[in-house]
């Protein structure tokens, strides 16, 4: 069957996309940046999966204030960089697993979440700045090294879905990847965050203090951390903090939320600033 080995969690700041493709990794500002993702490179060569499940949020690319679903996952072949305003960014074309995407989308559903299906659309800095920080600049043969299925999620529309569902959805993908026949390594990465602020009185706030209390306790108690409500999120992370709950549904993936042991903590890092955000990143490993 398929099984969920892993867990990456990352800030999918689109500044860090552009210090890639213009070549400036090696700058004084970015340096430090870009050395915290290092061991999480060589680690992703040594555990390559042969699909990532990628948990972000459309930034108004393939979605709008018109239409925006809580919960959409692609199940298209290929997905293209987005044009957000400036071109595409020069990374290679997305190449999807519509089988294994269209097996947790009924599963899920069957759960009672209801998800929306998507067959086609093209993907933002919010799937490819993640992806350009694990895997290098220039990604080996043209191509990413595994599949993705897309799972976007709504955290800029309010209401936005609490952490306790998060939480629970990412036990149903769980469940979901390990009824799949086929011999499968999937990881499940959530990206977004950490605490930052866009506009406003308190634009450019940053919250470290909280940020890293709040890995802690994802990482030690995903359960308790998955109850803090909404406004603690926008008080003490700001009002672009909640994107944190999308950590949640790859937390709730992992084997020891359903009674497994507790995964190994292969990677941690976390700085600031990178443009006006905090860059968290873990990795965490089912032991």
């Amino acid at each position: 069957m398929a099984r969920i080995t892993a867990s990456v969690y990352t800030s999918h700041v689109p500044a860090m996309g552009v210090a890639l493709d213009l070549g400036k990794t090696q700058e004084p500002y970015w340096q430090p940046v870009f050395a915290g993702y290092e061991a999480s490179r060589q680690w992703l060569r040594e555990n390559k999966p042969d699909v990532v499940f990628m948990v972000y949020n459309d930034h108004a690319t393939a979605f709008s204030l018109d239409f925006i679903p809580t919960f959409a996952i692609g199940t298209a072949t290929r997905y293209a960089p987005a044009d957000e305003g400036w071109g595409p960014r020069p990374v290679p074309v997305v190449e999807g697993h519509p089988e294994l995407a269209s097996h947790i989308a009924q599963s899920v559903i069957q759960e009672d979440f209801d998800l929306t299906i998507v067959n086609k659309m093209d993907v933002d800095h919010g799937l490819t700045v993640p992806l350009s920080m694990l895997c290098g600049e220039k990604p080996a043969d043209g191509a990413w090294p595994f599949k993705v299925i897309p799972f976007a999620v709504n955290v800029v529309q309010y209401p936005v879905p609490s952490g306790r569902r998060c939480f629970q959805l990412g036990q149903a993908i769980r469940r979901a990847v390990e009824s799949f026949d086929e011999d499968l390594n999937v990881q499940i990465w959530g990206t977004g965050g950490m605490s930052h602020q866009l506009q406003g009185a308190r634009a450019g706030l940053i919250n470290k203090v909280w940020d890293n209390a709040w890995l802690d306790q994802m990482i030690a108690d995903p359960k308790a951390c998955s109850e803090r409500p909404h406004i603690d999120y926008v008080r003490e992370a700001g009002s672009e903090g909640i994107e944190l709950v999308m950590w949640l549904i790859a937390r709730g993936a992992m084997a020891d939320v359903a009674g497994g042991p507790a995964p190994n903590v292969r990677h941690r890092f976390y700085h600031v600033p990178a443009s006006n955000t905090a860059v968290g990143h873990l990795v965490l490993e089912n032991a």
